[in-house]
């Protein structure tokens, strides 16, 4: 396994995370080793989600390692590797504070779904249909709408720097969002 570089806004190479990622048609071992690679580039981050375009590939793959009970302290976690996922069911809506890997020392205040239906594909090509909700709900929006070329800011009501205070806490401090891109509207 390795560690991979993870492509921030202003890298040279940043166009990735703006460019809609192609679907996986190889299961082999080629994909196995990227998956254990991001798995291992998630950790190290550390983070709770981590897609493709993040280390440069515009992959429809994901991956996402979370509590099985987020209420329970020291719950285990919960390792989600995705593949050609799409959202097949949403509800609910609640506005909620997100940080993102390639965008460090930025959160943003997003709209997302509280509960989600996702179809994917998993590492040997199997089909599977995982539930989320609230802040899993959340993570699986935020990497899938990196596989599609959209990042946080481009959803966000508001947008923060996060900022050290004296007490070694951080406090977001709200600034202007020019890193918004309009978002088609959506069909009917």
């Amino acid at each position: 396994m390795a560690l991979l570089p993870i492509v921030k806004i202003g890298d040279a190479d940043d166009a990735v995370l703006r460019t809609p990622a192609a679907r996986v048609r190889d299961f082999g071992p080629d994909l196995h080793r990227l998956l254990d690679d991001m798995v291992e580039t998630l950790r190290d981050a550390p983070g709770v989600g981590l897609a493709a375009p993040q280390i440069g590939l515009a992959l429809r793959v994901a991956v996402i390692e979370y509590p099985e009970d987020d209420e329970e302290e020291g719950s285990p976690m919960r390792l989600y590797e995705i593949i050609n996922p799409e959202i097949i069911k949403a509800r609910g809506s609640e506005e909620g504070q997100e940080g993102c890997l390639s965008m460090p020392g930025l959160a943003a205040d997003v709209q997302r779904a509280t509960h989600v239906v996702v179809r994917a594909q998993d590492r040997h090509g199997r089909e599977v249909r995982i539930k989320a909700y609230d802040w899993l709900a959340r993570i699986f929006q935020h990497e899938i709408d990196h596989l599609l070329g959209v990042l946080m800011t481009d959803r966000a009501d508001e947008v923060y720097r996060t900022v050290r205070t004296e007490e070694g806490t951080y406090e977001a401090v709200p600034i202007e969002n020019t890193l918004r891109r309009p978002l088609p509207l959506a069909s009917t």
